[in-house]
Parts: C-alpha cells; structure tokens; sequence
C-alpha cells in the first residue's frame, strides 16, 4: 500500500515529508518503494468568482480536503489548473492531484490556423505553473474529445495533436505522469506514449461494466489502468442506488485491475458552460456538504482496495523449475518474498543444475526439490505432483512477481470456471539496451485470446491451473524439454472442453535475453519446439507448416505487413454509434507471405537463379524480384523498430540510432533462427507423413450397410480413424461439396465426399468419392521451371537446362508422391469403413 498518511479534520505537518511523486511500473504506479492505489474523487467545476476564481474559497477547501482525507480519499481530479495554494493544502491533507489542463476540444479547433499553437502555448504555461509539486499526480491533457470532433480532423490527426501537447507538458515537467482521458466514443484513439490510461465510464449494469474493464485492460496495455470518471446520478435513482452503485463500480475497478479510480464527484455543486448544473446530482455530498449515503459506501470500498478482506483465499503452490538459474533465480524468490498472498508455498524444482542454483534456493524459505536433468516439462509435473495448493501457478527463474500477483490469478478462479489463468509478462526496465531491443523484437512470450478476458494461450512464465485440471491430462508432455509444453497443456485442456482465463493485472516482470547470442539460441528452440508440436498437433498447422491461432495475439515487437490494411474506425451511421472501435481488416494471404521464415527460402532460390543467369542470360530477370524479395524483410523490420517504445528516453540521437539499428536488425535475425530451429527439427515445407503411396487419381468405393447411423456418425468415426493415424483432417465449411480434406505433405491433399443412399428398413448404402488436389502454386511453378528449362536448353545453355529441369522433375514428382500418399491413407481410412 502506498505510504500515504492516514488523514485527520486538522492539517497534518508531516505529510510534506511523506509524499512523494508517483510513478510507473508496468500495470500500476508507486510512489516510493510502495504501491499507490489512487483512491479518489473529482472536485469541480466550481462558478467562477467575481475575480475569475474558478475555485471555492481557502477554508471551503480546507474543509473539503480534510473531509476527503477522512474518508479515506488521497486523490482529487481537477478540471482546470489550480493556484499553488490548493496544491500546497492537498499536500498538507496527504492527497494527490490530476490537474486537467482545459482547452476548447469541442470544436473544430485544428481549423484556425493558429488555435492548435495557442492551445499548445496555453498547455505549457499551465503545466509550468504547476512543475515540480509533491502533490502532483500528474496531467490530464484532455478530457472527452467528441467524436464529431475526432471524425472532423481524422483519428490521426488528432493523435498527432495529443501527442504534441503531451511533448509540451514533459518540456515543462519531466518527471510529470501525463494521460489523456477519453471515452467510449472515441476508444479508438491510439496514444501508446501516454503515461497511463484513462477512461470515463458509466455503466449501470455490473455485468456490462466488468466486461468493459476487461476490454479496457487490453487496449491499455502494458501500462496501468485508471478511471477517471464513474458514479451515478443520486437525483433520478435515489441515494441508496446511488451509494450501492459507487461501492459496487468501486470493488468491480480494482478487482479488474485498475490502478485506480475517480468517483464523480465530491459535491453536487457543479458549473459547466456558464451555468450551474442542478438537474444532475452525482456528488458523494450535496450542495452544502451534506453526506450522502454514497460517502459511506465509497469510504468503506476504499478502505479494503484491491479485494475485500473477508474473502476466503485457496491455497496457492507457487512452482519454479530451474536449469542452470543462478543469474537471475535471486530475483525471482526475492519477488517472492513480496507477495502479499495470505496463503502460498513455494517449491524450486531444481533441474540437475550445475551452477548455484542449489544454493541460492536453499537460502529462501522454499521445498527444493533436486532432480537430473529431464527437461522443463518434467520439473513442471514434479512441481504440481509436489504441490499442496489447490492452484499450481508457474512462474520462471527469470521472472519476478508483482506483490498482487496471485491475488488477481486466485480471484480469477474464484469468480470463473477456468481451468487455467495466465496474465502479461512485461519486460522490466534496466536490463541494458539490449535487452530493451528484444523487448521490442519478435518472438517473444505472448498471450493469445480469443475474447477480453478468456485465452488460447497462455505463456509458461505467468500461468496457473488448477490442479485436478492438470492431474485430468497427466500434467505436461515431457518430449518438450525447453518449450512448448504451455501451448500442448492449454490445447489439452481446451480439447476436453475446459476454458483458459486471462487476467490483465496478475502480471509478472519477465527478463529478456541480454545477448544477441541468447536471443538467437532462444528463437531456434521456439523453431524446435514449433516442430514437436506440429509433430503431435498437425491439424492445427498449414500446410506451409504455420500456425493459425483462433486468438488474437497481444504483446510487443510484432512484424506487420508493408502494405498492411489501415484500421478503420466503426463509428455507426452518421458517427453515430455510442461505443465506437477500430476495425482491421484482414491481411491479404499474399501481403503476410514476407513474414513467414520460409521467406528466406525464397530469396535463396532467386539468388540460386540469379547467379544461373550467369550461364544462361535470360534468368537474369530474377535479380530485381531476388532485390524485391530481400527488401521485403528489410522494409518489415524497419517498420517493427519504428514502433518500438524504451522504458528510457534516448540521451541522444546517436543511442536512438543505435536503438533503432539494433531493433531492425533483431527482427530480420528471428525469423532466420526460427526457420533453421524449424528445418533441423523436420517443419520444413518438403516435410511429409505416411507411408504407403496410390497413383494420385479420383476413386470412388462403397459398403452395405444393415444397421442405420446418422451421416455424421459415419464421418464422425472415419475423421477419428485419420486422425489417430497422424493425418491433419480438415472439415468442409457449410457451402463446401465435400466432407474431409487430409495432406500428409504440403504440395497435396485429397477430398472425400460421402454419400449416403437410405433403403428400407434401416438399411443404408454408403457411397465415398476421393479425389486429389494437387497444389497450384507448386504445379506452377514447376511449369514455370520445365518452361525455363526447355529455353536455356534451345540456346545450348546446358548447365541452366539440367538444373532448371531436375528442379521442375522433382517439384511435379512432389506433387503426385504428396497426393498418392494422402490418398492412400484416405482410401485406408474408407476401407475400414467399408467393413461391417
């Protein structure tokens, strides 16, 4: 809890001394050593005095701040900037202050030529007025935006705009929080360099406000989540609504995550636009500083912020698995030490270690348990079999936890039927350039999800399952010694029909590799790990050997497209819609080609032709598509490091050149680790299964059939029959003419179809139709090569002629040895059908 002095009706001296400004660290701000739950309150706006004072007087302040302090408030938003004096009597009351700086937003301020500098100029005055106070919270450099607005200028514009009047405010105080504070209308807005997100909401259905969080959460991202606005009006549903709705809103921002909330507002006096509001009454007291029902609520949420203490918490086994550890083992267990959990134990399985893993272990209160070495899927099953806790939650040897951390996880569980909860893992600041470079580059550890609060995937360094969930599977698959295993034990579990939750604030500071020696043997393991669970899980992969996730990816240092589709913003008829988002269109096939680790084989071949067009000149039109084909990556990676965000300025622009380099380059390396991990391992596009081969040709079989079944169950147990025979089956879609599709390689598939001819008294006969279907870029291109080969062969160019032919011989062989096995194991599969 942030060391904020517990508040009194008198000024308290010493809280001058005991402040001090907030910061960021990941999902939530500190101030100090300690954690900074901002409890708070908006105050204003107020009448302007007949000297232009848009405040109350000093001892309606006084008051009000100590009256604050009392209920166990620390925080004030304010809608204009406030004379030194307020902020100097915040101070002596413990509260912290968000100053919004106000600027005419609701209209088409960009037009005027000049407007957009005085709005600038007026922002950074107001920002210098308040430099520096210990009371500060930090800037609101905006509030609500109207969407009109925003569709007026164009979403870009306007975020180009925010984001010069947040440069402003940093130019005026440095170590200044800076936000932006918008709204459903306008959640499109993407402003990454803010400090910390801001939303105004008003939900009166808990469910919808929960589920709104939890979107939320995953548009802020890494950084901390704060409401800025939330409340309900006391006049039209009564003040015991009122005072139910604050407590439940309250509880329901923290429980998701959020690193803080302000209740609108302190006091039903309100004056916006030259008027006096007085058919609106959201204040905690009323007009003369009458205590509502709702000032009890708040003070009794407040004081139990993240989680009330009444709740009865499982019992949690914390599992490290460590090889060879040392370097940053200490870390982990000394965020271990942190944690705030009422009722934890942690186990070390030590994996046949030969460094001082052993002995770093052994100086903590934990159950070390010592084994050779088998691999991180092994140590995992040691460690829940070891467990007493009903929940079993991983964390790695080079991660730390939040001090919450399995609050949030164990919350999770209580309150949804999940089998597992992960949360994000976010690389910590300090760990040295480069370092922060692989934080910004591709490969690293993602969280997958197919909704806001449910996942696909969650990575093996922050994730957690209940244990006779993993007892139900047999834990982890130990053939995946180093990676792997977490994506294999979600599949499980969601193919027995269990859910994965996620859970934005159960968060963990995970290192990233600190060498470009480490980072490369950490991408060719993914490529291993990528291979054996391809191997097992071949359904799930194309034929290219990729995977197709049904999530969305979350995370950082993502390589896009270079002509990747813009987003477009869903804003309804005539803008009209009340909860407005971006849409993004899918990515042509042919545009996202570039970013497969295949893509390397291409340049490869092109410059195989390129340097044949030395025996035979006319190949030489393969040189400017071999410079295409190479600028394609370098064009991704240059896009990937202009996205990249430090937890650090640059000092200077020779280390952002540096930075930007260092990122470029780490993304043009991963995708050649990965591939190279992926070929040593067998996920090559040559690779093949089955072992007997048929002509590829149609056939057509049937069978008699005595006893009725459904269509269904006929290619219910035959798609069986495929599938434990190691064949990847595909299911024909709605308006497809066919049932199955199964390759055993990636240049042919076969389709089957059945039909079923019903005859009296039950009895059907069953009718399977299997054709090939060759690959038509791979048939292409072998036409392509016999082409070329038959040219350089009529100029006498032999050597061009005989490779360029044996290329295209042993493509079209690939082809039909591709579909005569996949045939094969079709026509296997159907004649077991075939009998009774």
């Amino acid at each position: 809890m942030s060391a904020v002095p517990k508040a009194s009706v008198a000024p308290i001296p010493s809280a001058a001394t005991t402040m001090q400004r907030p910061r960021v660290a990941g999902k939530f701000l500190y101030a100090g050593a300690d954690k900074l739950w901002i409890k708070g309150v908006t105050y204003g706006t107020f009448r302007p005095d007949a000297d232009g004072n848009a405040y109350p007087g000093p001892d309606v302040v006084r008051r009000d701040f100590a009256a604050m302090a009392t209920a166990g408030i620390n925080a004030v938003r304010v809608y204009t900037p406030p004379p030194r004096s307020l902020l100097d009597e915040a101070q002596q009351n413990g509260l912290y202050v968000m100053v919004g700086l106000p600027w005419e937003q609701h209209i088409a301020f960009l037009d005027p030529p000049r407007r957009a500098a005085e709005i600038e100029a007026r922002v950074r005055s107001a920002a210098r007025q308040c430099a520096g106070h210990p009371a500060l919270f930090g800037y609101s450099i905006g509030n609500e935006i109207p969407p009109s607005i925003v569709r007026w200028h164009g979403r870009r514009r306007i975020e180009r705009f925010v984001r010069r009047l947040f440069d402003a405010v940093k130019s005026q105080d440095p170590a200044a929080l800076v936000t932006y504070v918008n709204f459903p209308t306008t959640e499109y807005l993407h402003l990454p360099f803010l400090d910390f997100a801001c939303f105004n909401v008003y939900l009166e259905s808990r469910d919808r406000f929960e589920a709104y969080l939890a979107r939320l959460q995953n548009l802020a991202g890494e950084r901390p989540l704060v409401m800025a606005e939330i409340g309900l009006d006391s006049r039209r549903n009564g003040e015991a609504a009122q005072a139910q709705s604050v407590d439940w809103q309250v509880r329901a921002a923290f429980a998701a995550g959020c690193a803080g909330a302000f209740v609108f507002a302190w006091t039903d006096e309100w004056h916006r636009g030259g008027f006096d509001i007085e058919d609106w009454d959201f204040g905690l007291t009323t007009r003369a500083r009458r205590p509502k029902s709702a000032l009890a609520a708040l003070r009794a949420a407040y004081a139990e912020v993240p989680f009330p203490r009444d709740l009865r918490w499982p019992r949690v086994s914390v599992v490290i698995c460590s090889y060879n550890g040392a370097r940053t083992l200490r870390d982990t267990l000394e965020g271990l030490t942190r944690v705030q959990y009422p009722s934890f134990e942690v186990i070390v399985v030590n994996d046949g270690s030969t460094d001082a893993t052993q002995a770093i272990a052994e100086e903590y209160e934990v159950r070390l348990i010592t084994t050779d070495n088998r691999g991180l899927s092994a140590a995992r099953n040691t460690g829940w079999q070891a467990a007493n806790g009903e929940i079993v939650a991983y964390i790695d040897d080079d991660a730390y936890p939040d001090p919450h951390w399995l609050h949030y996880l164990a919350y999770s569980f209580m309150t949804g039927d999940w089998a597992g909860v992960g949360g994000p893992n976010i690389a910590p600041p300090g760990d040295g350039p480069i370092a922060d470079c692989i934080a910004n580059a591709p490969g690293g550890p993602v969280h997958v999800l197919v909704s806001d609060r449910e996942a696909e995937h969650i990575p093996g360094c922050n994730m957690a399952f209940r244990r006779d969930a993993l007892a139900a599977i047999g834990g982890f698959d130990p053939r995946y010694r180093s990676a792997g295993d977490d994506v294999d034990l979600c599949w499980r579990l969601q193919r027995r029909g269990e859910r994965i939750g996620f859970h934005p604030a159960a968060m963990d500071w995970h290192h990233r590799r600190n060498s470009l020696t480490m980072y490369w043997r950490q991408q060719k393991g993914y490529g291993k790990a990528e291979a054996l669970l391809e191997q097992k899980w071949p359904e799930r992969y194309s034929s290219a050997g990729h995977l197709a996730w049904a999530g969305r990816l979350y995370g950082r240092g993502f390589a896009l497209p270079i002509a990747f589709r813009a987003a477009r913003v869903y804003g309804g008829v005539w803008g009209t819609a009340a909860y407005q988002s971006l849409y993004q269109a899918p990515t042509l096939t042919l545009l996202a080609i570039p970013l497969m680790p295949e893509w390397y084989l291409v340049i490869l071949a092109l410059a195989a032709l390129s340097l044949l067009g030395l025996s035979w000149p006319p190949l030489r039109f393969a040189v400017p598509l071999l410079v295409l084909a190479a600028a394609a990556p370098i064009a991704q990676a240059v896009m990937g490091a202009s996205r990249a965000t430090y937890p650090v300025p640059s000092r200077s622009i020779g280390e952002k050149a540096q930075r930007w380099l260092l990122t470029a380059w780490l993304h043009l390396m991963q995708p050649l680790a990965r591939l190279l991990g992926r070929i040593q391992h067998g996920l090559t596009p040559w690779r093949r299964r089955g072992g007997a081969t048929r002509l590829p040709r149609p056939l057509e079989r049937k069978a008699w059939r005595e006893a009725w079944r459904a269509p269904e169950e006929w290619l219910g147990d035959l798609e069986s029959r495929l599938r434990e025979a190691g064949a990847p089956v595909l299911r024909g879609g709605s308006c497809e003419r066919w049932d199955l599709e199964i390759r055993v390689g990636a240049l042919g598939t076969v389709r089957m179809r059945l039909g079923v001819e019903e005859h009296s008294a039950g009895r059907q006969m069953l009718r399977w139709r299997l054709w090939p279907r060759p690959s038509t870029p791979a048939l292409v291109a072998a036409g392509l090569l016999a082409l070329l080969a038959a040219g350089s062969a009529l100029d006498r160019a032999w050597l061009a002629a005989v490779l360029l032919g044996a290329a295209a011989g042993a493509l079209a062989w690939r082809v039909a040895v591709d579909c005569g096995r996949a045939l094969a194991a079709m026509d296997q599969a159907v004649e077991r059908s075939e009998r009774p």
